[in-house]
């Protein structure tokens, strides 16, 4: 991986999205772990001087202390990515985070479950499902289940990996948007690509029934 020169910028905007900060280790169809780190932060504002549609990683501590939800009108600081391929927000290391006007509570029917966030262990216990690109970009995008993850795949063990992006959900099996999508390649080298089809989904969220 090349490494960019960090810079450290500011930032403002409304939070139209709060999603899980999650990276997943695939290895063959032997291994698909994930890695909840914090949570995404996606805000329509301003960054570096532009107006734009931007995203921010924040820690699990930050949330929980602010307590963000879709609405609030939130600034702060943050830093560019060293690297591309392995964080799926634009800026990371957020600080000096600060809620200028806070969102109105409102009532809405799920899905999608426009909720706070639950913490940390509640996504790791309840594990993910594949989710297809267009229901994420869809009706999905403002879920608090759905995440984009940082995906590393190890391509030649020891030696070199590869990256990409991916979908999933961890929200009810039930939820009438959930769509998986095409399987997904897993490509090894020397051995061309196996396909996760969905049953190591099963395995990932075996601890909750169909409504949980």
């Amino acid at each position: 991986m090349m490494a960019n020169e960090p810079e450290k910028i500011e930032w403002q905007g409304t939070i139209v999205s709060i999603q899980p900060r999650t990276t997943v280790w695939r290895y063959r169809l032997d291994n698909r772990t994930h890695y909840h780190r914090g949570y995404n932060l996606f805000l329509d504002g301003e960054a570096q001087g532009i107006k734009t549609l931007f995203s921010v990683a924040i820690s699990e501590k930050q949330q929980m202390k602010g307590i963000f939800r879709i609405g609030d009108e939130v600034k702060g600081t943050a830093w560019t990515k060293m690297y591309d391929v392995s964080d799926y927000a634009d800026y990371y290391r957020a600080g000096s985070l600060k809620i200028t006007i806070r969102a109105e509570r409102t009532d809405t029917t799920p899905p999608p479950y426009l909720i706070e966030p639950p913490d940390m262990a509640t996504y790791e216990w309840r594990g993910a499902r594949m989710l297809s690109a267009s229901s994420y970009k869809g009706k999905c995008f403002q879920c608090v289940w759905a995440t984009m993850a940082a995906v590393e795949i190890e391509y030649n063990w020891g030696v070199s990996k590869k990256y990409r992006f991916e979908s999933f959900c961890y929200g009810p099996k039930s939820c009438k948007f959930y769509k998986m999508g095409k399987p997904r390649a897993v490509p090894y080298k020397g051995d061309g690509s196996t396909y996760d089809e969905g049953w190591m989904d099963d395995l990932c969220t075996e601890n909750r029934g169909w409504d949980d």
